[in-house]
């Protein structure tokens, strides 16, 4: 072994051939399906199994030997698990069996026999299986206690060869795909230019598409919590995890999937990703994202890496901003952890603006038409619309589904132009009277979002009724 590396050479040190074991088992270990023992390792095996040949080949020759002496062409050597070996001649044919045949059994259309020489040669054959078989285990153990002597240097050996095939995959993917060093340090700051997912960029190669890279920095003083807002299927979720799985790389000590990567060690990667169920344990899809979030907010230290996707949607829009929002000031005010939160709220990104290491970040997409194009670039900004009407239609939904979402969507946000003004009964008066009662001296800021959002539906409902 050449390698230099001060990690290998402990390596080199506890690989050991075994060469002794190996001849054994060459020698020993049969190459034949049904056999434990191979030919010529013991010299009494060889003897019995030359016997087991010597009689089936008897047997398989008496057919035509028995024929041949009684002229009977219909005659048949067979076998069965009650009887034994056995030699059936059918009734037309009874007159012509020899003096020598004893018989064994009466069927409804024949008869089956036996003969002293038949018999001899199945008690032999029968005595050599049992005695070889007896053997060939005897063997196998006494062949399994020489290896287990050399178990310490074949544990060994066995140890160092699997961590050494680990090194070599690491090695080769990093050769193969292009990956760089990461610099460690003791720091909080994760600096990555032009991070890959190294799973997604695989599978796209093999589609002969290219993989679009986004940069990533987190800190604890001024980006602290990383805000992504954008539709579905536009990089979120992927951005995410590539950022987890480039930190994980790094800290197993691999190449990473990047041009450039300064890791500031973490202790622990915490994720509520995906959407699941324990419906057999009596845990909703809602009540176990919940119990995720809140393992992470009970366990996260300052040095943890965080990573939250649509915290909050299992349940109505206001419950689900509110715990959103709670969430992530606590995790900006409280725990300090390095986050990346993605979400579907965009009410949360005004935070950027409220708390100072919250930072929004956005998918980057191009409207082309009705349809939308999906560019795979996270930029600074957040996101002004959802597009789920967009991503439904890409998604596969009806013409006319998707049509009527798209009318219901316009009501909602505010009527076209050709509908006539709200009448003068409008509840404006008594909404702007709702407003001016609030005590928001003593509102918590969740209490004043939440009162707000009420409002605003109000309002939409009273003044664009859905059509």
């Amino acid at each position: 072994m050449e390698a230099q590396a001060s990690p290998l050479l402990p390596l080199a040190q506890a690989l050991d051939p075994c060469h002794d074991v190996a001849d054994l088992l060459a020698r020993a270990v049969a190459q034949e399906e049904g056999k434990l023992i191979g030919d010529g390792y013991h010299e009494e095996l060889d003897r019995l199994r030359g016997e087991q040949r010597r009689a089936r080949q008897w047997i398989a020759q008496l057919e035509g030997r028995e024929r041949a002496r009684t002229g009977i062409r219909s005659l048949k050597v067979g076998y069965n698990k009650v009887f034994g070996y056995y030699i059936e001649v059918t009734r037309p044919n009874l007159h012509l069996v020899p003096q020598d045949y004893i018989r064994k059994q009466t069927l409804v259309g024949a008869e089956r026999f036996v003969t002293p020489e038949l018999k001899e040669y199945e008690a032999l054959l029968l005595h050599a299986e049992e005695q070889a078989e007896a053997l060939e285990k005897e063997l196998y153990r006494s062949l399994l206690d020489q290896v287990a002597q050399r178990a310490p240097s074949l544990l060994a050996t066995a140890t160092a060869v699997a961590e050494l095939d680990v090194y070599l995959s690491l090695a080769q993917a990093a050769a193969e795909q292009g990956y760089v060093r990461p610099r460690l340090h003791e720091g909080d700051e994760i600096e990555v230019v032009e991070g890959r997912h190294p799973v997604v960029e695989k599978a796209l190669a093999q589609q002969g598409k290219a993989f679009v890279p986004n940069d990533c920095r987190l800190d604890r003083k001024d980006r602290q919590v990383l805000l992504i807002t954008g539709p579905n299927m536009a990089g979120k979720s992927t951005y995410l995890r590539q950022l987890a799985l480039i930190v994980l790389m790094a800290q197993m000590g691999s190449f990473v999937p990047a041009k450039e990567a300064r890791i500031g060690l973490v202790d622990r990667i915490f994720t509520r990703i995906g959407a699941e169920d324990d419906i057999a344990s009596g845990m909703s899809t809602f009540m176990v994202e919940m119990a995720e979030t809140a393992r992470i907010l009970r366990q996260a230290t300052p040095r943890s890496l965080v990573l939250l996707d649509e915290v909050g949607r299992g349940t109505s829009t206001h419950d689900g901003l509110a715990i959103a929002r709670a969430v992530l000031e606590h995790i900006h005010q409280r725990l300090g952890c390095r986050t990346m939160f993605a979400t579907h709220y965009l009410e949360l990104a005004a935070l950027a603006h409220e708390l100072p290491r919250v930072c929004n970040l956005t998918t980057a997409v191009a409207e082309e038409g009705d349809g939308l194009v999906f560019l795979y670039r996270i930029v600074p900004g957040a996101a002004d619309r959802s597009y789920g009407i967009q991503v439904a239609r890409l998604a596969g939904l009806p013409h006319e589904v998707v049509e009527r979402a798209r009318e219901l969507l316009g009501w909602a946000e505010g009527p076209p132009s050709p509908r006539p003004a709200p009448p003068d009964t409008s509840p404006c008066p008594d909404l702007l009277r709702e407003i001016l009662s609030l005590d928001l001296a003593n509102m918590t800021p969740l209490e004043a979002l939440n009162k707000l959002a009420e409002l605003q539906q109000k309002g939409r409902r009273a003044s664009h009724p859905w059509p």
